[in-house]
């Protein structure tokens, strides 16, 4: 398994660096799909539903398919769905102005990032358990630089006035080919196999485990930190500053640029200073981000913030993946748990926010991402070490 360790280690950051590719893709076209489609916020909310929903009903079985098939075929399945689904919202979006095709679409791109965003994290914490060292956040990070890519892609795009169906079409089928190459090189099913059949009948079991399920609820929050400002951050920006659409996707690469820098650098401090400690510092750095970017009046202070946010949001669900799988006995149910109970939050997140911003306005909801952050950092201590996982 050693000599496999350093092909499977480049083979998950490909893995991570794609998901997050496609992710941005799809949303360096959210203001252009709400103003296509006629949408308020609230419809937008409802639409961007939709991947959240695939997402969910598909990861509590995710696991299991681990188990069955291994991590590599599984991320091939959500890379297919992904692609497709990326391909039909487009055509639904930027062609037919049909909410329920668009819907469709993102549905089943749902889908597909719920089996591949398990699958290529169980896969990470294999690989970090076999380097004996922190590394998973250094996997988001390419995550992280997938979604830099994607967005710096999705501004020349947008001001270049290239069509949804081209833009999102060819950077589907990019991302498929290189995936599916990626995935050859994942670890060999061997020992981990065994120990996944070992575990099989604690799936269940799983979701009575009171640290399982409070290391879900602090991934919750800490994806509704994260998620919001992929869904809402470029619009907040445009609708708030009264700034050109490129300038609020600018935003946003922003956003996941200072994501990126903070996952690579935070590997360093864990192992420093601790899961604890750095969680509780990070969130408290992304409530003052927000609360720049709301009540900052200005330009120059709404950047300072959204790096803040950036960095402060950058750690909670590499660690929380990290934490769930420190028992490699039943590391793919208990991610598959956590994330389940993760998801939920971009389950509720983009209508709830949507609506919210109808009321008080885009840029003022965006509070609700600190008001969160209060209550979830009595969770932290859940994620701790593991005597065990070391």
């Amino acid at each position: 398994m050693t000599g496999s360790l350093p092909a499977a280690r480049t083979a998950v950051m490909v893995s991570f660096f794609l998901n997050g590719f496609g992710f941005a893709t799809w949303v360096s076209r959210i203001p252009e799909v709400r103003e296509g489609l006629g949408l308020s916020n609230g419809g937008l909310g409802l639409l961007l539903f939709a991947i959240a929903a695939g997402s969910v009903l598909t990861l509590p079985t995710t696991g299991t398919m681990i188990t069955r098939w291994g991590a590599d075929r599984v991320v091939r399945i959500g890379v297919g769905a992904d692609t497709i689904g990326l391909l039909v919202a487009a055509v639904g979006a930027g062609v037919l102005g049909s909410m329920p095709v668009a819907a469709a679409g993102l549905f089943a791109y749902g889908l597909g990032i719920g089996v591949w965003d398990v699958a290529m994290n169980v896969e990470g914490a294999a690989v970090e358990r076999g380097l004996g060292r922190t590394i998973m956040p250094r996997f988001h990070a390419a995550f992280s630089l997938g979604t830099v890519a994607g967005a710096a892609l999705g501004v020349l795009a947008t001001a270049l006035d290239v069509s949804m169906v081209s833009h999102l079409g060819l950077s589907a089928a990019v991302m498929a080919a290189a995936a599916l190459e990626s995935t050859r090189r994942f670890l060999p099913r061997g020992q981990e196999h065994d120990e996944a059949e070992a575990a099989r009948p604690s799936a269940a079991r799983a979701w009575l485990e009171p640290r399982t399920v409070l290391i879900g609820l602090m991934v919750f929050a800490l994806g509704a930190t994260e998620g919001t400002a992929n869904d809402w951050l470029a619009v907040a920006l445009i609708d708030g500053y009264d700034v050109p659409h490129w300038q609020g996707v600018a935003g946003f690469g922003l956003f996941v640029a200072a994501m990126t820098a903070g996952r690579v650098w935070g590997t360093s401090l864990l192992d420093r200073h601790g899961r604890t400690a750095v969680l509780w510092t990070t969130m408290a750095v992304a409530a003052s981000g927000v609360l720049l970017i709301v009540l900052g009046g200005h330009p120059a202070v709404a950047v300072v913030g959204i790096v803040m946010w950036g960095l402060g949001a950058s750690l909670g669900f590499p660690v929380g993946m990290s934490a769930a799988a420190d028992d490699p006995r039943h590391a793919a149910v208990r991610v598959s748990v956590v994330s389940t109970i993760a998801y939920t939050a971009f389950l509720a997140g983009p209508p709830l926010l949507g609506f919210l911003a109808d009321r008080v306005g885009t840029l003022p909801a965006l509070l609700a991402v600190a008001v969160l952050l209060v209550p979830s950092a009595l969770l932290v201590p859940a994620a701790r070490e593991r005597v065990e996982a070391r």
